[in-house]
C-alpha cells in the first residue's frame, strides 16, 4: 500500500504528527523500531518528569496525573490512551533500514518489508543513542549508558559519570538503596539547572561525605574491578563494580545517513530544514521533535515541539 505519509518514530511527537495527519484526511503509518513511545519506556523505572502533565498532552486527550509532575508509569499509560483514542495506525518493532526515491514516491525499507509514501516525517528523538566516552574499558559489561532500577546495585561500588539531571537522580537513587556511590564530574560543580528538588539533596550528600565526588575530573580508563580518574591532584584509582555513564544522548546520525538526510557541518550537527515548514532539502521529507536541535539536546522538548506536527501537515497540504 502507498501512503500519503510515513512517520518514522512512534514517540509523542510522532504520535502527534499522526493525529494531525488523520485530522487532515491523509493516509499514514507510523514505523517504530521498538515499543510505543520507546524512549519513554526506556527511562528509569522511578523517573518523574520535569514537565507538568498538561505540557505533555497531545491530541486533546487529557493527561491526568496524581501529582503536578507525572511519572514514567503515568506517561506510558497516557500515550497508550492517546493511541487507542485516535486508533492510530502504527507498526511496532519495525526498524527502518534505508530510503530511496522513485519519481514522487519514497520507498522505505524495514525489517518487516517495504513501505511507500509521498511524504516522510522523521521524528526519532535522541534517547536511543548515548554519547560514548571513547575510553578504554567502555565496552565492559559493567558499563551502562542506560539506567533502569537501583536494585542491581545494592551493596555495590558504583561510579556515576556526569552531573546533570540523570546523573544526580541515579546517584541519589542508588545511594538510598545501599550502593557505595562515587561521582566523576567534568565541571567544578553540580549542573546549575538540575531539578530544583534534586540539586540541594545531591549537594548535601556530597558535602557530608555520603557520596564521594571528584570535580574537574574525567575518567581515563575502566578496568574490571576499578576505574582510573584524571583529577586536579593527578591520577586516582577507585575500586569499582559498576559504571553508570550518564553522559547524555544524541540523535541517531547513522540512521540519518541511511535516509540521506543532510546535516549541518558545524558543531551542532542539526538536520538541515526550513524553519517554517520543517522540510529538509529532500522534497517531501520533514524532521520533527527534538532532533531538530541536533546535538543541542537541552533546547527542545515534548512541550515546545508539539507545534511541529501542525507546521508539517500544513506544508504537506500546500
Amino acid at each position: 500500500m502507498k501512503y500519503d505519509l510515513i512517520i518514522i518514530g512512534g514517540g509523542p511527537i510522532g504520535l502527534n504528527c499522526a493525529i494531525e495527519a488523520k485530522k487532515a484526511g491523509l493516509s499514514y503509518i507510523i514505523l517504530e523500531k521498538g515499543v510505543l513511545v520507546n524512549s519513554l519506556y526506556n527511562f528509569p523505572t522511578n523517573m518523574t518528569f520535569f514537565s507538568t502533565s498538561n505540557l505533555l498532552e497531545i491530541g486533546d486527550v487529557p493527561f491526568i496525573a496524581h501529582s503536578d509532575k507525572p511519572t514514567r508509569k503515568e506517561a506510558l499509560e497516557y500515550f497508550r490512551r492517546v493511541k487507542e483514542s485516535w486508533d492510530l495506525n502504527i507498526s511496532l518493532y519495525t526498524e527502518v533500514e534505508s530510503m530511496q526515491k522513485q519519481d514522487d514516491t519514497y520507498n522505505v525499507k524495514t525489517n518487516k518489508g517495504d513501505f511507500e509514501a509521498t511524504n516522510i516525517i522523521v521524528s526519532t528523538g535522541f534517547y536511543d543513542t548515548p554519547r560514548e566516552l571513547g575510553i578504554p574499558g567502555e565496552d565492559l559489561p559493567k558499563v551502562k549508558h542506560f539506567y533502569d532500577d537501583p536494585h542491581p546495585y545494592l551493596g555495590q561500588k558504583v561510579l556515576i559519570i556526569g552531573a546533570a539531571n540523570s546523573a544526580c537522580d541515579v546517584a541519589l537513587e542508588t545511594f538510598y538503596k545501599d550502593a557505595e556511590v562515587t561521582m566523576a564530574i567534568r565541571e567544578s560543580e553540580i549542573y546549575p539547572k538540575v531539578k530544583y528538588w534534586i540539586r540541594p539533596n545531591i549537594i548535601n550528600r556530597i558535602e557530608e561525605g555520603s557520596i564521594k565526588a571528584y570535580f574537574n575530573t574525567t575518567v581515563k580508563e575502566i578496568k574490571p574491578c576499578e576505574v582510573i580518574l584524571n583529577t586536579p591532584e593527578g591520577e586516582v584509582t577507585v575500586d569499582n563494580d559498576f559504571v553508570l555513564a550518564m553522559t547524555g544522548y544524541k540523535p541517531n546520525y547513522s540512521l540519518f545517513e541511511q535516509l540521506g538526510l543532510p546535516i549541518s557541518d558545524d558543531e551542532l550537527k542539526i538536520p538541515i530544514h526550513d524553519p517554517d515548514s520543517l522540510e529538509t532539502p529532500l522534497k517531501g521529507v520533514y524532521v520533527a521533535g527534538v532532533i531538530n536541535a541536533g546535538l543541542q539536546t537541552s533546547k527542545l522538548f515534548i512541550e515546545n515541539t508539539r507545534v511541529h506536527s501542525g507546521m508539517i501537515i500544513r506544508s504537506i497540504l500546500g
